[in-house]
């Protein structure tokens, strides 16, 4: 595994949340990208939230979050707005514990290839502990 990342869910505040962050950590933002971004419709009032952010706070530790969108807010409850998020070495990698994760609990996002990563999902371990499993492989997010 290269990494395991503590991932925060705001709903509206990840700008803010993160803003405070850094100024207790210090550092630079690794990345920003808001939803207009990924596409969203910049009338759209959702368009401005943080899709994703990066903050390095320690030598090997970096915080990431993101806003949760309009549907996805019914589900967001402080104590489920935090995930760990799993960088694989490789794809196998990324199948075997996405797999051994989510035995006994729930899939939200199956296993399969995104805009920003060769593999990626997100499940619910047995015991209740949200999981986000990718394998960015060769993909790089925004490359034509």
């Amino acid at each position: 595994m290269q990494r395991a990342t503590p991932y925060l869910n705001f709903r509206g505040e990840t700008e803010a949340a993160f803003a405070f962050y850094r100024n207790v950590f210090g550092g630079e933002y690794a990345g920003v990208i808001r939803y207009r971004d990924m596409g969203m419709d910049g009338d759209d009032a959702e368009a401005d939230l943080i899709a994703h952010v990066s903050l390095p706070i320690a030598r090997d530790t970096v915080l990431m979050g993101s806003d949760v969108s309009e549907a996805g807010a019914s589900q967001h409850r402080v104590g489920n707005n935090v995930q760990i998020h799993l960088a694989a070495d490789d794809a196998d990698e990324a199948r075997r514990v996405f797999a051994a994760l989510s035995d006994g609990g729930t899939v939200t996002m199956p296993l399969e290839r995104t805009a920003w990563a060769a593999l990626f999902g997100a499940c619910t371990d047995r015991y209740g502990i949200g999981w986000m499993v990718d394998f960015t492989g060769e993909v790089e997010f925004g490359a034509a």
